[in-house]
């Protein structure tokens, strides 16, 4: 079956989101491994690639407008366009965060730390990543009844910011010298849970494309 001219640039739209959504994916891993590890060098890798997710999202904003205005895609097709276009700026944010987890990395060093909390950093951070590979694989793949689950699996990455926010603030009592280093945790926290809402917004986009909803949990 042929396809149309619109067909194949849409197709060409996906292959270069999900290449955005692997490079984020992967700086995502990195910058956990470096604050988890104290890896300074890997932290300024992470931050010095932050141009490559930039850029994936400058050409799928131009890919999307051409589509727009030279196709002049109607309904469905104008959906899944439009839909292409703000999952990018979301998963764009995604890669800002994991930017910021580098450079929390980098101003820990050195800093009194507590490696408990930390165990815990690291059992949020695998659990909002694997969110956010399972959340591009549903938006790649359009699976809509798979996207409700893993929005409301989101409701984990929130448990867990509450539970090490508490033991964070616990443990600044007993351990004075480590504010500073606290206060990064706090950060990082933070980041993590907006990557998890950020990934949720996958979730809703897939949603919204198939049945024109949006997800209420």
């Amino acid at each position: 079956m042929l396809r149309t001219p619109f067909e194949e640039e849409l197709e060409k739209l996906h292959n270069q989101f999900y290449a955005m959504g692997t490079e984020v994916a992967a700086q995502l891993k990195k910058s956990l491994r470096a604050f988890i590890s104290h890896d300074l060098e890997l932290a300024k890798e992470v931050i010095e690639n932050d141009e490559i997710v930039n850029n994936y999202e400058t050409k799928l904003e131009k890919k999307s407008l051409e589509l727009i205005a030279l196709q002049q895609p109607v309904s469905s097709d104008l959906r899944t366009v439009i839909t292409a276009l703000k999952a990018s700026s979301d998963v764009e944010r995604m890669g800002d965060h994991a930017v910021a987890i580098a450079k929390a990395t980098i101003r820990i060093k050195g800093e009194s730390r507590m490696t408990d909390i930390e165990t815990e950093i690291k059992k949020m951070g695998k659990a909002v990543r694997h969110m956010v590979e399972e959340a591009l694989e549903v938006y790649l793949n359009g699976d809509e009844e798979r996207a409700y689950e893993i929005a409301a699996s989101d409701e984990i990455i929130d448990n867990y910011f509450r539970d090490i926010q508490a033991m964070t603030v616990e443990g600044v009592r007993e351990n004075p010298d480590a504010a500073f280093a606290a206060k990064e945790y706090i950060q990082v926290l933070v980041y993590l849970e907006r990557i998890g809402d950020y990934a949720r917004n996958l979730c809703e986009w897939v949603v919204y494309l198939k049945s024109g909803k949006i997800i209420e949990l």
